[in-house]
């Protein structure tokens, strides 16, 4: 079998568990609990007020009574149940419409099943298997479908614990940065489809001519791909409709993901989102998408402790517990995964005391990287401007993109990379690329929260992506990337009401503004703010901190340009990132 091939293997296997696309897969990757043996399951249909049938299957652990309940909505109609939590409740695993055997057009978790999460909660809270007490559990698009119908009333909730997830879809997962994300969107339309095509001969058997099913799968075809790959490339309407916004509920909320996974932003937005309304939110970033570091054992005894407080009303006191609880890895994905980490409490997010340090971008060389220019970063900047050019050209995307690597990783590529370690190799694309490096730090430095690109870049063509990678350099010369930030050159400005910005007034997290496209002028000299996803990164002493710039890790090939980067004088790109107290990486900067 030849490297691509091996590569689209490891791409179709993520592609198929990237969002959990049935329990046989999230067992393997993501260490669920197993299904009790003895357990019993009954199917109950539910009609939404537009007519459509709704399927749900109930697990009980004995004979089916009224008990609280945990709810799971999700399009992967093969699943057959939500993790079992425990014998005290009852667990209900609803096929969105349009998937499994649930009747319906699938809208991509738009307003329509937006409604149904609402209505059938509504409905099941009155059920005879039901003591009136629901829970809401979420993975991936299961915890999106609930955080985009956050703004409307749901019934009888007393509590959610949601895994992953987006708070905005095109931001979040599928246009990162305004930049289509191949492999994320493959993988949900894999997902979505191919439980659909499975169940087809079984709708067959039942009715000759399934128009249901031929609706369902007409309708996924028609609302879900082309909007994602054509009709919808800037953030309007369409996506609007798929955001968490807030809302009238107050329920507690039990949030996880993981710095490396492949939709990391989504729980920290709505984190924040969540906390600024007075909800009672905790967030663990613990693993999801990318699986759980060894020796750790992963959000589920969380959630399980969080349903018990709110659902059974077990005095366990994980509400007095630290709100954020953080694992940062030592200097890599693969070092976090290794258990190579340090836990960080703290009772907010960004972490109180956060100070955000300018680093330069500068011409000047530090002898330390292969790259076109081996510039350095500096407390100040420069004062001889320099333009520097590197082509703008698709980069090996298992070596740039550590968020979809980190996914291919968990979800079984990790035998590929160590068969062939080159593909995640990022000194493969120093000879292409920007970069600029620290000296080696004389004491470990904790770089945790969001952070951003302050870049003066001109383009060849009219729109080129900006594909910015924060590496941590070890001694022996090894890069390992820790962050990446996005951005397409067609969307210059950002949204300033929602942009965060340091005591300096310096943009620490942009919120860009992808409503409309603006080409920019072959040759012409813009600012562009890059927001980085979170970090959580400890650079240890010895390491070294270098930034990336190089071609978009998109999956596919754009037209060949070429990007020109400003660094000194008026125009002095730097980056903005999140030191922890304790931390000062100024003192190993001082001396250049």
């Amino acid at each position: 079998m030849n490297i691509q091939k091996l590569l689209l293997v490891a791409v179709m296997s993520a592609a198929l568990g990237a969002c959990g696309n049935n329990d046989e897969d999230k067992n393997i990757a993501l260490d669920l609990p197993e299904p009790a043996a003895a357990r019993v399951q009954q199917t109950v249909s539910f009609e939404a007020s537009d007519g459509v049938k709704i399927h749900a299957i109930i697990t009980a652990a004995s004979e089916l009574k009224a008990r609280p309940l945990i709810v799971e909505f999700s399009p992967y109609g093969m699943a057959s149940a939500v993790p079992d939590f425990g014998p005290d409740y009852n667990h209900v695993f609803v096929h969105a419409r349009g998937s499994g055997a649930s009747q319906g057009v699938w809208s991509a978790v738009g307003p329509r099943d937006q409604l149904d999460v609402a209505e059938f909660l509504a409905w099941a809270c009155e059920q005879p298997w039901s003591n009136g007490r629901i829970g809401l559990y979420g993975f991936s698009a299961s915890a999106i479908a609930i955080y985009n119908a956050m703004h409307l009333p749901l019934s009888c909730v007393d509590a959610a614990a949601l895994m992953a997830g987006t708070n905005d879809l095109y931001r979040d997962l599928l246009y990162p940065g305004g930049i289509p994300n191949l492999v994320p969107a493959v993988g949900v339309g894999v997902g979505v489809g191919a439980p659909l095509l499975a169940s087809l001969p079984d709708r067959m058997q039942k009715n000759p001519l399934p128009l249901d099913m031929l609706q369902s799968g007409l309708g996924f075809l028609l609302d879900l791909a082309p909007s994602v790959l054509l009709l919808h490339p800037s953030a309007d309407a369409y996506w609007q409709d798929r955001t968490h916004r807030p809302g009238p509920n107050r329920f507690p909320v039990l949030i996880d993901t993981g710095f490396y996974d492949v939709e990391s932003r989504g729980p920290f937005e709505s984190y924040k989102m969540l906390r600024a309304s007075g909800v009672q939110v905790h967030l663990r970033v613990f693993g999801a998408h990318d699986g759980f570091p060894k020796t750790t054992a992963g959000p589920f005894p969380e959630y399980r402790r969080w349903f018990d407080r709110y659902l059974l009303d077990v005095n366990n006191g994980i509400e007095h517990e630290p709100r954020v609880q953080l694992l940062v890895g030592h200097g890599s994905y693969e070092a976090l995964m290794d258990g190579q980490l340090t836990q960080i409490d703290a009772n907010d997010w960004p972490v109180p005391g956060t100070r955000w340090q300018p680093l330069y971008l500068s011409a000047e060389r530090g002898g330390a990287a292969r790259s076109l220019n081996d510039g350095t970063l500096a407390l100040s900047p420069p004062v001889t401007t320099a333009r520097q050019g590197y082509p703008a050209l698709t980069s090996l995307p298992t070596a740039t993109d550590p968020y979809t690597t980190a996914l291919l990783s968990a979800g079984g590529g990790s035998l590929l990379f160590r068969g062939l370690p080159f593909l995640v190799e990022l000194g493969i694309m120093e000879p292409l690329s920007l970069t600029y490096t620290t000296p080696p730090l004389t004491d470990h430095i904790e770089i945790v929260g969001p952070a951003s690109l302050n870049l003066f870049l001109s383009t060849l063509l009219p729109e080129g992506d900006i594909q910015a990678v924060l590496a941590d350099v070890w001694p022996d010369g090894s890069a390992h990337p820790v962050a990446s930030g996005r951005l397409r050159t067609s969307y210059p400005f950002i949204v300033e009401e929602r942009t965060e910005r340091g005591e300096d007034g310096e943009v620490v997290q942009p919120y860009n503004d992808f409503s409309v496209k603006t080409y920019a002028v072959p040759g012409q000299t813009r600012q562009y703010h890059v927001e980085f996803w979170p970090i959580g990164n400890r650079f240890q002493a010895g390491h070294r901190l270098r930034l990336y710039l190089t071609g978009a890790a998109a999956y596919m090939l754009p037209a060949p340009g070429i990007n020109f980067v400003s660094v000194g004088g008026d125009t002095a790109s730097h980056l903005m990132l999140p030191v922890l107290i304790g931390s000062d990486i100024s003192k190993d900067l001082l001396g250049q």
